[in-house]
């Protein structure tokens, strides 16, 4: 996909400590009757859909604000349940930046968006994946994961190249929502790796009476 192919107009998704990443698929249950016109649009065009944080939890029917960095998704798969859900899966594709919202007349709101930050999304990451390395590195995210109640297939992951696997393992972190956005913004890979240990040192030391995970 060549990023001048990508639409400048998208609409939205907006899940509060919910992000993809881009390489990454997710199932998503639609059940809003907003963002059910939204997928109907979508599969009738492009496929495509953004997903975003809200900057705070919605407490409110009033739009949040929103981060200004998303990511874009393609719908892959879509099935339709018998009381009228949908369930799609949907895979990252770029990262976007919010330029400013468009009028509409549609429940859910839509943006001009840029992407031209992170072209490097759309390549593949080709670097071998030494996965004692990585997992000496993830260490602590594992137990972290552990004491979380998540279960992460390690062997699974071996499988994939390395900006997948740092990719999976960032969105499904047990982070907060300011912490997942940051490392939706990191530059690269490297800094995505690195600020993952960042965030881990903070939850080795807060999360658990200043006890080192073991």
């Amino acid at each position: 996909m060549n990023i001048n192919d990508l639409p400048k107009k998208i609409s939205v998704f907006p899940i509060s400590n919910f992000i993809i990443f881009p390489k990454t698929t997710v199932p998503l249950n639609i059940f809003e009757p907003r963002y059910i016109d939204m997928i109907n649009n979508s599969m009738k065009t492009n496929k495509l859909i953004g997903m975003i944080q809200p900057m705070e939890y919605q407490t409110t029917n009033k739009s949040p604000s929103l981060y200004k960095i998303g990511c874009l998704g393609k719908i892959i798969s879509f099935r339709e349940t018998d009381d009228g859900r949908y369930l799609i899966e949907l895979k990252g594709l770029i990262r976007f930046k919010i330029i400013n919202e468009i009028e509409t007349d549609n429940k859910y709101r839509e943006f001009d968006v840029n992407y031209k930050d992170f072209e490097h999304d759309l390549k593949n990451n080709n670097q071998e994946l030494k996965f004692t390395d990585l997992e000496l590195i993830f260490k602590d995210l594992k137990s972290l994961f552990e004491k979380k109640g998540f279960v992460i297939n390690w062997k699974a992951l071996e499988k994939q190249n390395l900006d997948e696997t740092i990719n999976a393992l960032a969105m499904a972190s047990p982070f907060s929502l300011e912490e997942k956005q940051v490392l939706l913004e990191a530059e690269n890979l490297d800094i995505r790796k690195s600020k993952i240990a960042e965030i881990l040192k903070t939850y080795t030391h807060d999360l658990y009476n200043n006890n080192t995970l073991q």
